[in-house]
């Protein structure tokens, strides 16, 4: 784009090009008159002629084909990732062996927004603030895990809503045994490695005793802890879990903040949209059995977009049996 000020500005083009067209001088001296040369005179008096004084205006030098543009048909598998399962650029470019870039740029010029713009139920783009958010992360394995709890509500045998229709998750809600799982996790702050367990409760003892497990497995794959972070849930404010952690760093959140603990909640969310509701289970049993597989393949082979990887690539020496 010209400065306003310049010569050959859109106002200079369009005296230029009248002198040349409404006032017939020849080229030479049009050209003369405004230091440039006859070939330029000559150009904007041809698209005087064409446009008028809208022809004076910058046009666009981007190319009218672009050879090493993706193909459509791999364009439309990367819309298609995008608005089936709700992938991020880093998880469609590792799926199709892709730059992380060139997915971007595919997902803008189709209008794709942001996966936080949007609702994650239905995908209908939403009012949020476009403010980078700060993030941290911890320096090395271990320096801080998150640990929480999700409730989830069971399934009935041969299957609830999602199956039989809305009728049928009326009559679930107003039935008695169903009750609820609760999901215990433990994630590590810099690799992301996740440990899970689906449990009837949440109390003091059910907390210290999954926490002593986590422990364990943590240790197994190299990884040493040397704080806790947890809401103030009840379990976690015991005496009994204190002991448990016995020299770790206890860090609480503060009170109505899960953000604070973002990254298990992060992992509850993601866990929730890739298996608790990924299928149509027909049962509750059924649904557990697929709990172990999932939790392997996030921690092993699911690529991890705020780490541009998987989090078992980022635990050093990993013991080969946990791959």
């Amino acid at each position: 784009m010209s400065h306003a000020n310049a010569v050959l500005a859109p106002a200079g083009r369009l005296r230029l090009a009248r002198l040349i067209v409404d006032e017939g001088w020849p080229l030479r001296r049009a050209a003369e008159r405004f230091g440039v040369g006859v070939t330029t005179a000559a150009r904007w008096a041809c698209r005087y002629r064409e446009a008028g004084a809208a022809g004076m205006a910058d046009r666009s030098s981007r190319p009218r084909v672009n050879p090493n543009r993706t193909r459509a048909r791999v364009e439309r598998r990367v819309v298609s990732l995008r608005v089936s399962r709700r992938w991020g650029p880093a998880r469609i470019a590792a799926q199709l062996r892709l730059n992380r870039s060139t997915v971007q740029a595919i997902l803008r010029r189709y209008g794709c927004p942001p996966l936080r713009w949007t609702d994650p139920g239905t995908g209908v783009r939403i009012k949020t603030s476009r403010a980078a958010t700060n993030r941290y992360e911890a320096a090395t394995p271990g320096d801080l895990v998150h640990m929480d709890v999700k409730k989830l509500g069971r399934i009935p045998d041969g299957g609830g809503h999602r199956i039989h229709g809305p009728a049928q998750g009326k009559r679930n809600r107003a039935g008695k045994g169903h009750g609820y799982a609760f999901i215990h996790s433990v994630v590590d702050d810099h690799t992301r490695m996740a440990y899970s367990e689906i449990l009837s409760d949440e109390r003091k003892d059910t907390v210290t005793a999954f926490w002593t497990r986590a422990h364990a497995w943590f240790q197994g794959a190299g990884i040493e802890v040397k704080a806790v972070m947890t809401d103030n849930g009840n379990g976690y404010r015991s005496h009994l879990f204190r002991d448990a952690l016995g020299p770790i760093r206890h860090i609480r959140t503060r009170p109505y903040r899960p953000q604070t603990n973002g990254k298990v909640e992060r992992l509850n969310r993601t866990l929730l949209q890739e298996w608790a509701y990924a299928r149509a289970y027909r049962s509750e049993t059924e649904r557990t059995a697929a709990f172990a597989p999932w939790l392997h393949h996030y921690n092993h082979h699911r690529t991890h977009t705020a780490i541009n990887g998987t989090p078992a690539s980022r635990v050093p020496n990993l013991p080969s049996h946990n791959t």
